[in-house]
């Protein structure tokens, strides 16, 4: 018996990987994160298959899910949004499958943030401009940030900044980050990526809080900010300039 962590992706069930939707179909048992999840993912399951909705259990209740399915020798599809690794609450469900003894393995999802970049046609690192991504949140009242991780910190480092969690903090990220970015950066707020109802907010650090005021968006949506928003002019990468000498592109004349 193996319990199957999987990636469903940001919301677009075609965006699941093939190891993802292989294993649901083959799984006899699918707990899948409704309130994210898109119900065509799970009805990938056979027809015979245990399709439950973990979206109102707690960790005990999943836990015990899964445990019956143990006692008979039925692999468990665990399918969770986006990617698990990242703000994916599989750590305790592996810590406590290992107490259990029970086998697990993890397959990766396409994240919201490459799904919002690819609707929003954009590159998040580009040369001249910035060559680091930042994947955080902010503080909640569930969750606190560890120290050296605030936004104020994160700032200095001027990279393209991808929030998530945070779409009601808007006031602090504005507060947090003026200093580093400047009131005319591009912030960008992409509310549930790839999903049919998607909605794109663009703005600047000083504008975007507004708009999304007015949008009425107030959960499940990813925000960006830094200078690869903008339209202003970069120079292109060196990997298919005609002079750039590489493994695979030798014998090259300086132009």
């Amino acid at each position: 018996m193996k319990v199957h962590f999987i990636g469903a992706g940001p919301g677009a069930p075609d965006l699941l990987t093939l190891r993802g939707a292989r294993l649901i179909e083959k799984c006899p048992v699918c707990l899948y994160a409704g309130s994210l999840v898109p119900r065509e993912v799970a009805e990938l399951a056979s027809e015979d298959a245990a399709v439950i909705d973990t979206s109102s259990m707690d960790l005990s209740e999943i836990m015990a899910e899964i445990a019956g399915a143990q006692e008979k020798g039925l692999d468990v599809a665990r399918v969770h949004s986006g990617d698990p690794a990242l703000y994916g609450a599989i750590a305790e469900q592996m810590r406590r499958l290992d107490t259990m003894g029970i086998e697990y393995d993890v397959t990766p999802g396409v994240t919201a943030y490459s799904a919002a970049a690819a609707e929003l046609r954009r590159e998040l690192t580009l040369p001249g401009v910035t060559q680091t991504l930042i994947a955080t949140r902010t503080a909640m009242e569930s969750s606190s940030m560890p120290e050296g991780e605030s936004l104020e910190k994160l700032g200095e480092s001027k990279a393209t900044l991808a929030i998530h969690l945070s779409v009601r903090n808007l006031a602090y990220i504005e507060e947090a980050l003026l200093p580093h970015y400047g009131a005319d950066c591009p912030a960008v707020v992409v509310y549930r990526a790839s999903w049919p109802d998607q909605k794109i907010i663009r703005g600047t650090l000083s504008t975007i809080r507004e708009k999304v005021r007015k949008a009425k968006i107030t959960r499940t949506a990813l925000i960006f900010v830094g200078e690869v928003f903008s339209d202003t002019d970069f120079r292109d990468s060196a990997l298919y300039d005609p002079a750039h000498r590489h493994i695979f592109r030798t014998g090259i004349k300086p132009s």
